[in-house]
């Protein structure tokens, strides 16, 4: 269950995060920034817009029915986008693709909370939460190279490949864990009456800042900036992804090991003020030497959260309430990430990405009084 759960977020992961490594193959092809950074943005837009949907879907009939759906629907969005010439088409497809995309997200969640105990099922969901990393560093070491020796088109059947294989996988192995019996009080509201969900979703949304503007311009800032090849930045990228898989497993066994969810989360959110902060001032001074290990350390960890968090709304919401949870959950992270692209876009184009970092460093320092007390479970 947990293999295929990585499986099935692993190419969600690569169909929303792999498209804003296009973001060179459009600029060479005329398309500014902002107008890319729009475009690549559409699967993060049809994620956002169906996530609370599927975790409802969840909740009432599976895992297991929805996760086949969504990744069947990746797949044929990306094979569709990879044979269209039409640009409207080609921004439906990529929006529709993004719409599979959202299924695994709450679906693979609630498998792993469904079949581990509460004392593995941290470690377990760190391990679920190597998904979004090792996705992104996938698309990292191989779409621009795709893109940029064969075309934008052929560069999509990465993500829609991944994601056909996620489909049989699914098919042929996901079982859905038992429920407990059905009680008033575990179909009760667990958003009235308590923030303490809502406090959790807020500080996700604000830890977006940091990670999504190095996934989206890390590349780009390291190729234009620096002066590095596209391969040489890609494969960097990629090793800034496989550590932060392992920062996800850290955190998820670290919180098993203290029983609580919520203090390592504030802890994590501390570290990522302060990376940001750093990496800002040393791109803005052009020490590249030391920014490019800032950018490294900066990437690990603020990815290290999502596993913590993903649990604590899983934990706290129950098995009733725990598919739109999630949805809820991810519903405000990647409104984040569809809107950084061209927002950043245009403010790296007017004032750099020393400012951008810089932002994101803000964003995240807000996180830090809004964490919880207790321990989310």
């Amino acid at each position: 269950m947990l293999a295929l759960g990585v499986l099935a977020q692993t190419s969600s992961a690569t169909f929303v995060h792999g498209t804003p490594f296009l973001l060179p193959a459009l600029t060479d092809r005329g398309d500014s920034l902002a107008a890319a950074g729009a475009l690549v943005a559409l699967p993060t837009v049809g994620l956002v817009c169906t996530l609370i949907a599927w975790g409802y879907v969840v909740d009432r009939i599976g895992e297991r029915i929805v996760l086949v759906a969504g990744t069947t629907l990746m797949f044929a969005a990306g094979l569709g986008a990879a044979l269209v010439e039409d640009p409207i088409a080609f921004g439906v497809l990529l929006f529709l693709g993004g719409v599979g995309a959202a299924s695994s997200n709450g679906a693979s969640g609630r498998v792993i909370v469904g079949w581990f105990p509460p004392d593995r099922r941290g470690l377990a969901m760190g391990i679920r939460q190597t998904a979004q990393p090792l996705g992104v560093g996938l698309a990292a070491l191989t779409i621009p190279w795709v893109a940029d020796g064969y075309g934008i088109a052929a560069a999509l059947l990465v993500p829609a490949l991944l994601a056909g294989a996620g489909a049989i996988g699914c098919l042929t192995g996901i079982v859905d864990p038992p429920r407990p019996p059905a009680k008033a009080a575990d179909r009760t509201n667990p958003y009235r009456g308590d923030s303490t969900l809502w406090r959790i979703h807020a500080v996700s949304i604000l830890l977006v800042f940091p990670q999504a503007t190095l996934w989206t311009f890390g590349l780009m800032w390291l190729h234009r900036d620096l002066g590095w090849s596209l391969a040489a930045a890609g494969a960097l990228m990629t090793v800034t992804q496989l550590l932060g898989a392992a920062g996800r497993i850290g955190a998820g066994a670290w919180s098993d090991r203290v029983g609580n969810r919520l203090g390592p989360l504030r802890q994590v959110a501390v570290a990522a003020v302060l990376a940001m902060a750093a990496l800002a001032v040393a791109a803005g001074t052009g020490w590249g030497w030391i920014a490019v290990p800032l950018m490294v350390a900066a990437s690990v960890i603020s990815v290290s959260d999502n596993g913590l968090a993903f649990t604590a709304v899983a934990e706290i919401a129950g098995p009733f309430w725990s598919g739109r949870g999630l949805g809820i959950q991810n519903t405000g992270q990647n409104l984040v990430l569809a809107a950084i692209p061209p927002a950043f876009g245009a403010l790296i184009t007017v004032s750099g990405y020393p400012t951008a970092f810089a932002f994101a460093s803000v964003m995240a320092m807000a996180a830090v009084p809004l964490v919880p007390r207790g321990t989310g479970r």
